[in-house]
């Protein structure tokens, strides 16, 4: 893992409204609120238990200015203690966002979930498809003519349905609570044998549908598992550790703005136990659907959440490099180290083990509840 802060902050340092979440040790121990500074950690738990109550404050940047927490030393010396630094808020994913990611999902349907057929699946849909996709608007008039001829050829899916119909893919991709942070190690199933990470924003929302700052975010995908059918997606997304969120939320403030997100370059590298290396971006100018309207697809009339959400917005990524001589493309191992980096974001890093090996989740909703109280910090 990065040894100095200046790996894991963004490229300004703390210029940025930083706010993250730290398993605070000692007395009182529990997971804390923090505001990242300058001059170290300041736990402002007392001000905001949790870091949906800070997002659903009128100026959540202006909140984290405007208090002074308790210092609880330098980020180096709790680099170890970090936690994904979101809490109560929904865990949610928008997939097929991308004219590159929706072929590879379809090139997981067409080919069983077997790596093998991959490569002849994808010069086949290249052929029929590939160049129509990657221009058209989702929900357009130019997208329904486009599915009535893929129809007539026996081409459509359900993957194109979400990647160029009117209603955007939105999934759970795990429970309040669930995702790891910086430095823990990352799951994947002992079953798949074709996988990889997907690096991608995360918006972070508010119960008023309002994106009040972004972070990073891994949304581990099995890609056997969910090419052998769609409703297999939660079997392929929702597993132990198989979410990573962080290092820190960046809040909207004169520093970072929406239009910061829509621009928004995302590194990623993957360093192997072999000497395996992997390097990929993503750019999130190039999404099918703006942020907002993203948000709007997974919150509004028709879903509420009143602690807010964490959306990751999909990426551009995918890859196909084989991983061994004559291998059929890219899969994990265990012990990778995945790091995923945005200028303005800082970067997140996980090791990669599998999901039964990874330490269990234990600490949920009910037990934060219980962790507050007992430190009187519920109103």
């Amino acid at each position: 893992m990065p040894a100095s802060t200046s790996d894991i902050l963004p490229d300004d340092g703390t210029a940025g409204t930083l706010v993250g979440r730290v398993w605070r040790r000692g007395k009182p121990s529990g997971p804390s609120v923090v505001a990242v500074r300058a001059d170290g950690l300041f736990d402002i738990t007392a001000t905001t238990p949790t870091v949906a109550d800070l997002c659903n404050a009128p100026d959540p940047a202006a909140l984290v200015r405007g208090t002074t927490g308790d210092r609880l030393g330098a980020l180096k010396d709790h680099l170890g203690d970090l936690l994904a630094p979101i809490d109560l808020q929904a865990i949610k994913a928008a997939g097929v966002t991308f004219a590159v990611s929706l072929l590879e999902r379809l090139i997981e349907e067409h080919a069983k979930g077997d790596p093998g057929r991959a490569e002849q699946v994808r010069k086949e849909l290249n052929q029929i498809i590939g160049a129509d996709v990657t221009a058209i608007k989702p929900g357009s008039p130019e997208a329904e003519a486009l599915k009535r001829t893929l129809l007539a050829r026996g081409a459509w899916s359900p993957y194109l349905e979400v990647g160029i119909g009117p209603y955007a893919e939105i999934f759970t991709k795990a429970p309040p609570m669930a995702a790891v942070g910086y430095g823990a190690e990352i799951g994947i199933r002992a079953d798949s044998d074709w996988n990889n990470p997907e690096p991608e924003v995360t918006l972070i929302v508010n119960a008023r549908a309002e994106i009040v700052g972004a972070t990073l975010g891994n949304d581990v995908n099995l890609r056997d598992i969910e090419g052998r059918s769609a409703l297999l997606l939660g079997q392929a997304k929702d597993n132990n550790a198989s979410c990573a969120i962080g290092p820190f939320v960046r809040l909207f403030d004169a520093t970072f703005t929406l239009d910061d997100v829509r621009k928004a370059k995302v590194a990623l590298e993957v360093s192997g136990p072999d000497q395996f290396r992997l390097q990929g971006a993503s750019d999130l100018s190039k999404i099918s659907r703006d942020p907002i309207e993203l948000v709007a697809h997974a919150m509004g009339s028709t879903h509420q959440y009143p602690d807010g959400m964490a959306l990751m917005t999909g990426t551009l990524f995918a890859p196909t490099e084989p991983r061994r001589p004559g291998g059929t493309g890219f899969t994990h191992m265990v012990g990778d180290q995945v790091s995923i980096r945005s200028p303005k974001l800082g970067t997140l890093t996980n090791r990669v083990n599998h999901c039964d090996k990874v330490p269990p989740w234990t600490f949920g909703v009910a037990a934060l509840m219980r962790n507050l109280a007992a430190r009187g910090l519920l109103g």
